[in-house]
C-alpha cells in the first residue's frame, strides 16, 4: 500500500509539472515581462536580508559579515537593559510610537476627507486642477518640503518666517522659537507629512469612491436623503474595505518613521521628542564614540521590523474577526 501511494504521489507530481510547463510555454511572454520585477525583488529586497546577520554579530568591516564574531542576542540585550543605552533606546521607541500615533489619528483621515471633497466637485477641469495642486508636494523631495517649512517657521535676528511671526503676534509662542521647542516637534512633523503626502494618498480613496455605484446615490435621493446621509449610508460603507486595508497597513508601519525628515527638522533642543528609532540606528551605526557599532544599529532596525510584523498580524486578525475584511 505504501508503494502504491508513493507511485500515485509521483504520478500526481509529474502531471502537475507537465501542466505548469504547458502554462509556462503558452504564456512565456507574460513571464518575460514579469522577469525584471522578479530580478529587482531578488537583488533589492531578498538579498539585503542577509544583512540581518549583523544584528547578531560583533561586526567588523574588515572581517565582513560572515567573518565577524557571533554574539547572539547581545546587541539586543545591551540596547534594552544596559544603563548606557536603555534610556536612549526606550526614549526613541516612545517618540517613534507617539509620532506614528499622531499620524494615525490626525494624518490618516485627511486623504479620506480630500477624496470625498474631490468627488463632490462637479466641474471636472477645476477638480483636476485641485487634485494636481494637492498631489504636487509628494513629488518634491524631503529636503525641499522641509526647507520650505523651516523658512516659514524660523526665528532669527535677520528675518522671521511668516508663520513664526504670526504665532508670535498672537502670543502662541512667547519667544517665537518654534523649531527649538521640544513640544512642537511632533505636531510640526505630522503637519509637514500631511502637507507632503495627503493629496497623493487620496488617490486610493478617490478611486474607491468612484467605484461606488451611482444608482445607490440616486436611490437615496429618491428617498429624500441629503449629502450627509449619502456620506453616512453610501460613501463610507462603499469604501469600508479600502479603509480597513489601508488602516491595517498603516498600523503595520506604526514604528516606521523615516529618518530623513526627522534629521532635517530636529536639533539638540528637540532630541527629547524628536529622536526616533531610525535616527538612533543611524547614529549607533555611524557615530557612537570613536568606533561605530553597526551591530547595534542593525539590532534596532530588526526590532523595529519585528514589531511592525506583529502589529500587521494583530491588526489583520482583529479586522477579520470584527468586519470579515482582512489582507489575508
Amino acid at each position: 500500500m505504501a508503494k502504491k501511494s508513493i507511485i500515485k504521489n509521483e504520478d500526481a507530481f509529474l502531471v502537475s509539472c507537465k501542466k505548469n510547463f504547458v502554462v509556462l510555454q503558452r504564456d512565456w511572454r507574460l513571464y518575460c515581462l514579469l522577469l525584471p520585477m522578479v530580478i529587482w525583488f531578488v537583488l533589492f529586497v531578498y538579498k539585503p536580508m542577509g544583512g540581518l546577520l549583523v544584528a547578531f554579530k560583533d561586526y567588523k568591516p574588515d572581517r565582513g559579515i560572515l567573518g565577524s564574531d557571533f554574539t547572539g542576542f547581545y546587541n539586543f540585550a545591551k540596547l534594552m537593559f544596559d544603563n548606557t543605552f536603555k534610556q536612549e533606546f526606550w526614549g526613541a521607541f516612545r517618540n517613534t510610537f507617539m509620532i506614528s500615533l499622531y499620524g494615525l489619528i490626525f494624518a490618516f483621515p485627511i486623504p479620506v476627507i480630500l477624496a470625498i471633497l474631490f468627488s463632490e466637485i462637479v466641474h471636472e477641469p477645476y477638480r483636476k486642477l485641485t487634485q494636481t495642486v494637492t498631489y504636487l508636494p509628494h513629488f518634491l523631495s524631503e529636503v525641499t518640503i522641509t526647507g520650505l517649512a523651516l523658512m516659514l517657521l524660523k526665528e532669527s535676528s535677520i528675518s522671521t518666517g511668516i508663520i513664526a511671526r504670526a504665532m508670535l503676534s498672537i502670543g502662541f509662542t512667547p519667544d517665537g522659537k518654534i523649531l527649538e521647542t521640544a513640544r512642537y516637534f511632533r505636531p510640526l512633523f505630522c503637519i509637514t507629512g500631511i502637507w507632503k503626502e495627503s493629496g497623493y494618498n487620496s488617490i486610493v480613496f478617490f478611486a474607491a469612491i468612484m467605484g461606488v455605484s451611482p444608482t445607490l446615490y440616486e436611490a437615496l435621493r429618491v428617498d429624500g436623503g441629503n449629502k450627509l446621509q449619502e456620506l453616512r449610508y453610501v460613501t463610507l460603507p462603499g469604501i469600508s474595505v479600502t479603509l480597513t486595508i489601508m488602516i491595517i497597513m498603516r498600523i503595520g508601519n506604526m514604528l516606521s518613521v523615516g529618518y530623513e525628515r526627522v534629521i532635517l527638522l530636529y536639533n539638540v533642543s528637540t532630541y527629547s521628542t524628536g529622536d526616533v528609532l531610525s535616527t538612533l540606528a543611524y547614529r549607533m551605526a555611524l557615530f557612537v564614540g570613536n568606533n561605530s557599532n553597526t551591530g547595534m544599529g542593525s539590532a534596532i532596525d530588526m526590532f523595529n521590523s519585528l514589531i511592525g510584523f506583529f502589529l500587521v498580524i494583530g491588526a489583520n486578525y482583529v479586522s477579520r474577526r470584527v468586519s470579515s475584511t482582512s489582507l489575508w
